[in-house]
């Protein structure tokens, strides 16, 4: 189910980038004053209306996955934090090791 989202995010980004990118700035108004050509493919109100709609729609798809995408996440993987509170459990310490009944006999002193 992860993947499908993840693919369906990855697509919707990109078709907002390319949206937004076919969208003109504020000053293109300006450039079509000095000899820009009038842009009537999209009837006679130009391609605004229809690409801010599209805009509008890719951006709630992407912000709807992007929600998605964290509560999937959060449900399969457990925070880093979630055990900050309890102290770590400790080892206990190594047997000592066991002392010979008898002490060894010393060597003899040589002269």
């Amino acid at each position: 189910m992860t993947t499908i989202v993840v693919i369906i995010h990855v697509i919707v980004s990109l078709a907002l980038i390319f949206i937004v990118l076919l969208q003109h700035g504020k000053g293109a108004g300006i450039g079509a004053a000095f000899g820009g050509s009038s842009q009537t493919v999209f009837g006679s109100t130009g391609a605004a209306p229809f690409l801010a709609k599209l805009t509008a729609i890719a951006a709630i798809l992407f912000m709807c996955t992007s929600l998605g995408l964290t509560f999937m996440g959060r449900q399969q993987a457990p925070s880093v934090m979630q055990g900050a509170g309890r102290p770590a459990p400790t080892q206990p310490a190594p047997a000592a090791p066991a002392q010979p009944a008898s002490p060894a006999p010393a060597a003899p002193a040589t002269k």
